[in-house]
């Protein structure tokens, strides 16, 4: 087994992009990480937040069949996770990189023969927040189609974006935009890097019945203590 091994690298847009694959010799375990330029974007040492990503916001869902939006394919556990609750009926993820939706189609990670062998699912390109601000919504299949749950994870923080273009998304009119896409009763969940950011709480209450910030804390091994992550669930 080799220590190191890069399994797919693209020249994007926004940078180079590579999916490596490296032995952690502290668990002796495999760790795949994705780089964009010379930012990690994300690492399979740590998922313990985009599980529960899934698992806080479905939770709050209602009813037996739901229909979900994944925002930010990644590694993929968001989306495996969200297709281990038997209600969910059908299941779109959508990645701005073709080459991330490639790395699952080609089955390069753990996680993506459980998501792109499920019949629920579709794999979308495609600018979230694009398609958040649209009247049309996710599915161009469907336009206007509502949905019971979206579970977003793309930028760092609500304050930290990965392009300047997705900051009108945190706001009260880009919340409002998003919410006309869900279903009375329906889910908005999110992904955070930081610790809950009152301001940003301020701007779900102001446009979702309830919300709450949940703090997701994980053993961190590379600092030998505990870090944490931030999951929003707005209904």
């Amino acid at each position: 087994m080799r220590r190191f091994e890069e399994l797919a690298w693209s020249e994007t847009a926004r940078g180079e992009i590579s999916l490596r694959r490296r032995l952690e010799p502290t668990l002796k375990v495999d760790v795949y990480e994705v780089k964009l330029g010379d930012e990690f974007l994300m690492s399979s040492l740590f998922t313990v937040a985009e599980i529960e990503l899934a698992r806080l916001g479905l939770a709050e869902a209602k009813g037996d069949q739901l229909d979900v939006v994944v925002g930010g394919l990644g590694l993929g556990c968001t989306a495996k996770a969200a297709l281990e609750d038997d209600r969910v009926r059908s299941m779109i993820v959508i990645d701005a990189m073709p080459e991330v939706i490639d790395w699952h189609e080609r089955e390069l990670l753990p996680d993506a023969p459980a998501v792109v062998r499920d019949e629920r699912t579709r794999l979308v390109e495609g600018n979230f927040f694009a398609l958040a601000a649209a009247d049309e919504g996710f599915d161009e299949e469907a336009p206007g189609r509502l949905f019971d749950a979206v579970l977003l994870d793309i930028d760092h923080t609500p304050r930290h974006h990965l392009h300047p273009d997705h900051a009108p998304f945190y706001s009260v009119d880009g919340l409002r935009r998003l919410k006309a896409h869900l279903r009375t009763g329906g889910v908005f969940a999110l992904w955070s890097d930081d610790p809950p950011d009152e301001e940003f709480t301020s701007l779900l209450e102001q446009v979702f019945d309830h919300c709450e910030a949940h703090v997701v804390t994980f053993p961190n091994v590379l600092t030998r203590g505990e870090s944490s992550n931030t999951v929003y669930v707005a209904r």
